[in-house]
């Protein structure tokens, strides 16, 4: 086995096809030898690792990654995670897309050998997260309780993150994963349940633009993959107003705004807003945040959820570095809303959103839009 796999390492960059090393990966899986495979990724990153742009090199290791942590089984889950936790991948990205792989693929209990073998705490902080994020009850696994009380990851800022999901999370569309590639949910487009009208006659507050650089990266921070690593772009306002605004009149205030997004609003694009539940606004959040734009993959789960937080928390009004649980409390008191238009600025391929929020007080409305394009 140790020649075959070394002739495969040597021979990978003249391949101009390498389906043929993935049906050897598989053949091994198939009849119980997952050590070999994880053994071939693993020389093959000893080997390669340096040389991102090798295709081939990129391919079968992704292949073999996949195909360990999406083939159910505790020898699997033992070999992805060895696999995992071999290379010196210092952005962390492997870490947090093994994590995403390895707990829709496995059942919890067999993923407790990440936290008693060799694993990055990076792993182990993105594993928690996404077990959480697909319901699992982690205080009831002993390996992953432990770990996750101890003071390892006291300073990291998934921590900050409950370790049960909140009510507004919800039943979540989460990424199906396999050794073919992935598919999500794209929940963009705003419910039209409780849709708005321009109210005739209806005169909005005086208003002015607090917008400050920490308040819009705050709400921007779901969708900011979108434009540093794909073709999006974003508006993050917020406007104070100098007296309540009644929640019908959201849309004449957006209207009103000179929001970049909705310049040129007309009868040839009309402007939709509609009332949104704070679960639905999360969704989106977590969405855009966790399997990207057009060119990208997002921040997967785990640090998808905390960038939709982040976001949620800033259109929610809070300051930065409220606890979790007055985030929760101050979201549920405001009134979210959902709008769309075809105007110049969004794209209207797939990936366009635009959510708003009006504080509890109701004298403070926050405004996020993005769009991105192919």
């Amino acid at each position: 086995m140790v020649d075959q796999i070394q002739k495969i390492v040597t021979e990978l960059p003249d391949l101009e096809n390498v389906t043929g090393v993935w049906a050897v990966a598989d053949g091994w899986v198939a009849q119980g030898d997952a050590v070999s495979a994880a053994d071939l990724g693993i020389a093959l990153a000893k080997t390669y690792g340096s040389r991102e742009q090798m295709w081939q090199y990129r391919s079968v290791f992704d292949h073999v990654l996949r195909l360990l942590a999406t083939t159910g089984g505790s020898g699997n889950a033992t070999q992805a995670v060895r696999l995992a936790s071999s290379t010196a991948d210092t952005s962390r990205e492997l870490d947090r897309y093994a994590a995403s792989l390895l707990a829709s693929g496995h059942e919890a209990t067999d993923l407790s050998v990440a936290f008693t073998g060799r694993a990055s705490e990076e792993l182990r902080a993105c594993l928690v997260h996404e077990l959480v994020l697909r319901g699992v009850v982690v205080e009831e696994i002993p390996a992953i309780a432990g770990w996750a009380a101890s003071p390892h990851w006291s300073h990291h800022p998934l921590r900050w993150l409950p370790m049960t999901l909140s009510h507004v999370e919800g039943s979540l569309d989460l990424p199906s994963y396999s050794t073919r590639g992935s598919s999500h949910s794209m929940p963009y487009k705003p419910s039209k349940s409780s849709k708005l009208a321009v109210l005739a006659h209806t005169d909005v507050p005086p208003w002015v633009d607090v917008t400050t650089e920490a308040v819009g990266t705050a709400m921007a921070a779901a969708v900011a993959n979108w434009a540093e690593e794909s073709n999006g772009r974003i508006e993050a306002r917020a406007f104070d107003l100098a007296a309540p605004l009644d929640t019908a009149s959201v849309m004449n205030a957006l209207l009103a705004l000179g929001l970049d997004c909705l310049r040129g609003v007309g009868k040839k694009a009309p402007l939709s807003v509609a009332v949104q539940s704070a679960a639905r606004v999360w969704r989106v959040l977590f969405a855009a945040a966790s399997t990207g734009g057009a060119y990208n993959s997002g921040s997967r789960g785990a640090y998808g959820r905390l960038a939709a937080w982040q976001s949620f928390a800033a259109l929610a009004g809070c300051p930065e570095g409220a606890p979790f649980d007055e985030v929760e409390a101050r979201a549920a008191d405001c009134t979210w809303y959902g709008f769309e238009a075809n105007t110049k600025w969004f794209e209207q391929v797939a990936w366009d959103v635009g959510l708003a929020a009006l504080t509890p007080d109701r004298r403070r409305l926050l405004v996020l839009a993005s769009t991105d394009t192919d």
